[in-house]
């Protein structure tokens, strides 16, 4: 048990006061607003959604603001606040051959059906700070990204698939549900399905690490990109009055496609096997790392061996993917454990004086 403190109620309430005269900063400084968040930080805005599993732009801006800009804890908002959401049913799989493209690019070819799109990207900026940036001036229209490509562009893989150098995707079972890792905890062994959920909530960073360190040898997985795409998708969802599917909403995703060689097996010749990622908002990085861990963890099905990397190990990387579970074991250390650490004090001062002891008796 904890040991109560007076005066507990108080300080944290100050705390509070605090946190937020903190949080609003130099009022002589006008205050952010939500819709700056939401316009402005992107690429965090779509992080929030990912990894606390909620589609809503300006709740995820929102959570920022409140969080002072700390995403671990906007996401703990987000994924708190999805817990009090009635849940109406599922809505179909998004159909991303039909994706309306705003950033379309592939490592395997060069030319590809449709084009290569750069779109907004940092990949060919020199990374110097940009001073202009500072005025806080309107950019020049041209300078503002270009509309989406409304013709959907066919993947990339399809050409190898013609070829028959792909492996297949494998066809769902009629009748089987995947599971929610939303609404069920998450259990062992874990199939693909439940596998892609965990690491599309997963925490960006780690995913990054286990990615880079797959292709520096710790479970053999070079891949190359088949496609990175960006762009907006239609959620459809089936009303059982009306008996067909009706579109309820539209939202942005990456999706990214991964070639791995395959040296084959008994039973399929040498051919390319998939990674896959697909995240909510413009979230590359993370659309990588997922594709490459999600590579690296097939190796058991592929009937490859295992190299005992941390990047195949099914068990470690779902147990320890969820920053918002890391952050509760973490951080709760921080908390008060008076009584746990008087017990360990009283039994290393209790070790201490029996080793005294003896050392006394064989003296």
């Amino acid at each position: 048990m904890y040991v109560a403190t007076k005066g507990g109620e108080n300080a944290i309430a100050a705390a509070h006061r605090q946190l937020a005269e903190e949080r609003r900063g130099d009022t002589a400084v006008a205050e952010l607003s939500p819709a700056q968040i939401r316009e402005q930080l992107a690429l965090s805005v779509a992080r929030c959604m990912a990894e606390g599993s909620l589609y809503d732009p300006d709740l995820a801006a929102l959570a920022i603001k409140q969080s002072r800009g700390d995403l671990i804890e906007a996401i703990f908002l987000l994924r708190a606040y999805r817990t009090t959401l009635p849940r109406f049913g599922y809505a179909n799989p998004i159909e991303t051959g039909a994706m309306a493209v705003f950033r379309r690019v592939s490592a395997t070819f060069k030319d590809i059906p449709g084009g290569q799109i750069l779109g907004p990207t940092f990949d060919y900026t020199h990374r110097l700070l940009d001073f202009t940036l500072a005025a806080e001036g309107e950019p020049p229209r041209a300078d503002r990204a270009p509309a989406p490509q409304l013709t959907p562009p066919p993947h990339v893989l399809a050409l190898l698939d013609k070829d028959n150098l792909m492996e297949a995707n494998p066809a769902p079972i009629d009748g089987e549900t995947p599971p929610d890792l939303t609404r069920q905890p998450l259990d062992f062994p874990a199939n693909r399905a439940l596998r892609l959920q965990s690491l599309a909530r997963g925490d960006e960073g780690f995913l990054l690490s286990l990615a880079y360190s797959t292709q520096r040898g710790y479970g053999n997985n070079h891949p190359f990109v088949g496609e990175l795409r960006i762009g907006a998708v239609a959620v459809e969802m089936e009303i059982p009055e009306l008996g067909f599917s009706i579109e309820i909403g539209e939202i942005t995703v990456t999706e990214c496609e991964t070639v791995n060689q395959f040296k084959g097996s008994k039973t399929e010749p040498p051919q390319f096997t998939r990674g896959y990622g697909l995240t909510f908002g413009h979230q590359e990085r993370k659309a990588i790392s997922m594709a490459l861990v999600d590579r690296a963890l097939r190796w058991a099905e592929l009937g490859e061996d295992s190299s005992c990397a941390p990047g195949q190990d099914v068990e470690f990387v779902l147990s320890h993917c969820d920053n918002i579970q890391a952050t509760g074991f973490l951080e709760h250390i921080k908390l008060p454990h008076y009584v746990d650490f008087q017990s360990e004090l009283e039994l290393v001062r209790r070790m201490r004086a029996e080793i005294a002891a003896s050392r006394e008796a064989a003296e």
